[in-house]
């Protein structure tokens, strides 16, 4: 028998740096209030998560110098970026929703996936989770580092529309990538964070070992 793999909600960056003061918005070159809907939405959609006893997870980054590769150095030098989400300072803080008592907490440092922070996946593992819902900024960055690893390693994939935006490349082409290339269920905080049922079966989780049936 196969059971229904969990689901958790991966709230990605929702970080003073990304979202408000001047950090974020001499990066965003969009509307500032698609910024402040991102948030907004993702605050529905961790509620949401909450009130049915789905897992949150929050992921943040961690700008620091230290951290940084010397590609990463590099490339900053060259083009005259800053730190960002320095560690301990106000726009490393999170926006809108914070994480509760007892909620995972993963640093990405100087990285854009998560998967790169230490213990996420295996966590994931433990918990028996199977299909990540994302959130958070931005979708062409951090959101979609994280959803090609986690499509890669077998987890299945769901990206709340109105939960992130992209930094560089419009919103439409980089879900309509992520929707064909890791076969993502696009969709909205206030619609089915699953495909309808049949489109996919019940599936072993990522990491599980498998059974002798399976296996077999």
């Amino acid at each position: 028998m196969t059971s229904t793999p969990a689901t958790a909600l991966v709230v990605v960056d929702l970080q003073n740096d990304f979202c408000a003061g001047p950090v974020a918005l001499a990066r965003y070159a969009g509307d500032p209030a698609r910024l402040d809907a991102v948030a907004a939405n993702t605050a529905l959609a961790v509620d949401r998560a909450r009130s049915r006893e789905t897992e949150v997870i929050f992921v943040r980054f961690a700008g620091d110098v230290r951290y940084q590769g010397r590609s990463w150095r590099r490339r900053d030098r060259a083009q005259g970026k800053r730190p960002k989400c320095r560690e301990g300072s106000w726009g490393a803080d999170f926006y809108r929703v914070s994480p509760m008592p007892g909620e995972q907490v993963f640093t990405k440092r100087a990285c854009f996936d998560a998967f790169l922070s230490a213990g996420f996946e295996r966590h994931l593992v433990h918990r028996g989770v199977g299909r990540l819902v994302f959130a958070g900024l931005f979708t062409d960055v951090c959101v979609d580092s994280t959803a090609r690893t986690a499509f890669q390693k077998g987890f299945h994939v769901t990206v709340l529309s109105d939960c992130t935006t992209g930094l560089h490349l419009p919103d439409a082409d980089i879900l309509s990538f992520m929707a064909v290339v890791y076969g993502a269920h696009i969709t909205t905080q206030d619609r089915s964070w699953t495909p309808p049922a049949g489109e996919e079966d019940a599936c072993q989780t990522p990491g599980a070992p498998a059974s002798k049936a399976a296996s077999g």
